[in-house]
């Protein structure tokens, strides 16, 4: 990648035909953000309802009318949610790192991945995390990136199957904070990749090492998708669609019998119908059938969060064993294993094709 400045520090220097009086600039650079869902700051009241507000006013998330929904809203349910959302956090809370898991998670992937394209791109390459939600933001990491010398700028929602209110929002707040900019960066967007051989053959990693280490081999994998109401898939959204295919890959990379494995949504609240079946109720279901010992993992989450840390290993755990199952194995997301980091890394080669050469 050439260079338009002379150094005179690191990062930064002199245009080579300006004048000595013109300001210092970056040198220039490519960008790769990762976007996830968000994280609040901690697990007060307030703070859960900043967060709470924010996610729950996005329009991708919720797209009621503002007449509709946003009375019941800030009069009901940010009255009474920030208590026990905050107690789901509080339960899960890094506390050493005083942080939410999902954001220390993101900060593990980032770390390995700007070390693997560090060696691929040296300098040349800058890499950073956003939130959707939350700290931090998308708008203040694409600026940043920008005042780095950053021109064009590589952006990763970490959502293996695309859907309205993940994939869509994150790149939603992305292009809205471009909108702010005087000299906007050119933007890519990285695409689902629920289907990508090496995304696969991590989760089947994952899954056949869990497995190995079990006393007894469950008779069910159910792979737990955070849901969506139905009338989002009759409306043309993908989501539904990416769920059940990636199940269908993995049960192939896995070698599996179709009655091996099933597929089932989380996270289900309002009166609307959501696609189905509910988790909560299907793991209840597989133990009154006789499943003793079942394995749930969370293909649609890159990093563990508190849908996974605490809605599965504790309200859904506790649903099948009080229907009479044994043994509940929660599988964790792929976080920061080396073999998911290189799928990531992989896909984002990809992307920056045409943009940076990997070193000779």
């Amino acid at each position: 990648m050439s260079d338009t400045v002379s150094k005179d520090a690191p990062g930064e220097g002199r245009l080579t035909h300006a004048p000595a009086s013109h300001p210092p600039v970056a040198r220039k650079r490519v960008g790769v953000v990762l976007a996830n869902l968000g994280t609040p700051d901690n697990t007060d009241y307030w703070s859960m309802r900043r967060y709470l507000n924010e996610f729950l006013s996005d329009k991708r998330v919720v797209d009621y009318a503002d007449w509709k929904w946003q009375p019941l809203l800030q009069t009901i349910i940010l009255t009474k949610r920030p208590f026990s959302s905050g107690k789901a956090y509080r339960s899960i809370w890094n506390t050493e790192r005083d942080e939410s898991p999902l954001r220390t998670i993101t900060r593990a992937q980032t770390e390995k991945i700007t070390a693997r394209l560090k060696a691929l791109f040296g300098d040349d390459v800058e890499v950073d995390y956003c939130m959707r939600y939350g700290n931090p933001s998308t708008s203040s990491v694409l600026e940043r990136m920008q005042q780095k010398g950053c021109e064009r700028i590589v952006f990763f929602p970490l959502y293996p199957q695309y859907g309205s209110p993940t994939t869509a929002t994150a790149n939603d707040q992305a292009f809205r904070s471009l909108m702010k900019m005087k000299w906007q960066p050119a933007l890519r967007t990285v695409p689902a990749y629920f289907d990508h051989p090496s995304y696969l053959r991590a989760l089947a990693n994952s899954v056949e090492e869990a497995y190995s280490g079990f006393a007894t081999r469950p008779s069910k994998l159910v792979a737990s998708y955070h849901g969506v109401p139905e009338r989002y898939l009759l409306e043309g959204d993908p989501y539904h669609c990416h769920c059940q295919k990636t199940t269908r890959l993995l049960r192939e990379t896995l070698g599996f019998d179709a009655s091996d494995i099933d597929t089932a949504f989380q996270s289900q609240f309002g009166p609307e119908k959501w696609v189905g079946p509910a988790t909560v109720d299907h793991v209840a279901e597989l133990a009154r059938q006789g499943h003793s010992h079942i394995a749930v993992l969370s293909p649609a989450f890159s990093a563990d969060c508190v849908e996974t840390l605490e809605e599965i290993q504790e309200e859904i755990r506790e649903s099948f064993l009080h229907a009479g199952g044994e043994t509940f194995s929660y599988i964790p997301c792929l976080n920061d294993r080396d073999d998911h980091v290189e799928a990531l890394v992989e896909i984002i080669q990809n992307e920056l094709g045409g943009w940076l050469s990997t070193r000779e």
